[in-house]
């Protein structure tokens, strides 16, 4: 969309370029190729890029774009299947049978659906743990989004691979494959403390560090989890990966849930990354994660949506909604967890938790990675405060445009890399006849 002019100039009702910083009344982003090359107000740089292309958003929230920094985004064909069910059951019962069916094609239909639904809601950057990640990339390829992309790894086999040997072999195949790919990334993702051995788990952050990849993993979860691992290793979750050498900066560690004070001391001492999932943790009974108190011992928390068939939407506006209304409720303090610490989990800590020091907000030489949030809506006017009306009030409809290092993926509601009418026909496909009943699969 870019080739004519040297610069692209888009301008808006309002610029955020950080949840910490004032917002920019009449703000203007400069942006030459994928990157940010100024970003203020509109009257300071009117006359400085005589030759650029200039955008209206006269109603536009220019922000970053928004990173969910825990999905499993082919989920989207399960979403429904199985609701109102406690994890365990919910996982052995009927998600993992159905995941013993899926098919490459099926993973990259899925992928297709749940990137034109992450894009509609503004996000820029996912971090995904699921299986056939290779036909994940070559979607994600195809659509333009930045992703970082991880092989679940379990003690059994998985519906992609055997062991956990060919996962890792997978991994240093794809890392390769996609070196001179700066929006396709990849991690190492041993699925839960519980699902593979402590063998697995030492082997899986070895081959992690080896080759510079984040380690992914579910921590402390339920209660059931953290019950169990106490009940086996005589101590917590938390503290049983810190005994195996799991803990560190290079760690996210996704849900923590079921945490004691030690475990919360312990994760800001070692830097781990955490992502925080309200609303799966919330409709699976989970529990509530301590955010508050994670917050104060200044352990970096990142949002994610898990997956759609557990939340069941990818919409990270609404995530960032839950995120800071839920302390609020559980400690009786307004205060506490505000629509700017909210907005900083889903964009600058999420980039900060994947090693990403050119993402997360809008500064000059960053990435530009950016969305646009019409404000033009009845539920989003009056506007005096952009990051309150960003985190409180907008949801994924609300989003205009979304660009993806320098290129648009959307652009005024329209998807510019996905066919979406003939996407969504597919998918009534798979509605009509559902994979999982075909036939026993195994």
């Amino acid at each position: 969309m870019n080739e004519t002019k040297e610069e692209l100039i888009l301008r808006g009702e309002f610029v955020l370029a950080s949840p910490f910083e004032e917002p920019i009344k009449g703000g203007a982003v400069v942006i030459k190729k994928d990157r940010i090359v100024e970003c203020g107000p509109w009257t300071d740089i009117e006359s400085k890029y005589p030759g650029a292309r200039l955008l209206e958003r006269s109603s536009g929230l220019i922000a970053p774009g928004l990173i969910n920094c825990h999905t499993h985004a082919p989920m989207v064909l399960l979403r429904g299947m199985a609701d109102d069910l406690p994890l365990k059951t919910w996982l052995e019962k009927y998600i993992f049978p159905a995941e013993a069916c899926l098919t490459k094609e099926i993973v990259k239909t899925a992928t297709l659906l749940a990137c034109a639904e992450m894009i509609r809601s503004g996000t820029t950057t996912f971090v995904d743990m699921y299986f056939f990640e290779r036909q994940m990339a070559q979607v994600v390829e195809q659509v333009g989004l930045r992703a970082y992309l991880g092989e679940g790894i379990f003690d059994f086999p998985s519906p992609a691979f055997e062991n956990a040997e060919k996962v890792m072999e997978e991994t240093r195949d794809l890392v390769v494959h996609y070196k001179d790919n700066p929006l396709i990334n990849f991690t190492v993702d041993p699925h839960t403390p519980y699902t593979c051995s402590s063998n697995i788990l030492v082997a899986s952050a070895e081959f992690a560090r080896a080759h510079r990849l984040p380690i992914v993993t579910h921590l402390s979860e339920t209660r059931w989890e953290f019950d169990e691992t106490r009940s086996i290793h005589s101590k917590t979750p938390v503290k049983y990966l810190d005994e195996l050498g799991l803990l560190g900066p290079d760690l996210v560690a996704v849900h923590c849930v079921w945490l004691e004070e030690s475990d919360i001391d312990l994760l800001a001492q070692k830097n781990v990354n955490v992502v925080h999932c309200p609303e799966s943790n919330l409709k699976l009974g989970s529990g509530i994660s301590p955010l508050a108190r994670l917050l104060d011992a200044r352990v970096n928390v990142a949002l994610g949506t898990d997956g759609a068939a557990s939340n069941n939407n990818l919409d990270m506006l609404g995530e960032m909604d839950v995120a800071a209304k839920l302390p609020k409720g559980i400690l009786q303090d307004p205060s506490v967890v505000t629509a700017e610490q909210a907005m900083y989990m889903a964009t600058e800590a999420g980039a900060k938790a994947m090693g990403a020091k050119d993402l997360g907000r809008l500064e000059p030489g960053f990435q530009a990675d950016l969305i646009v949030i019409d404000l033009d809506r009845p539920h989003l006017r009056p506007c005096y405060n952009p990051v309150s009306q960003m985190v409180y009030s907008a949801t994924g409809g609300d989003v205009s445009d979304v660009m993806v290092a320098g290129k648009f993926v959307m652009e005024k509601g329209r998807l510019v890399t996905i066919d979406e009418e003939k996407l969504l026909s597919q998918i009534r496909s798979f509605q009509n006849q559902p994979f999982w009943q075909e036939g026993p699969c195994s």
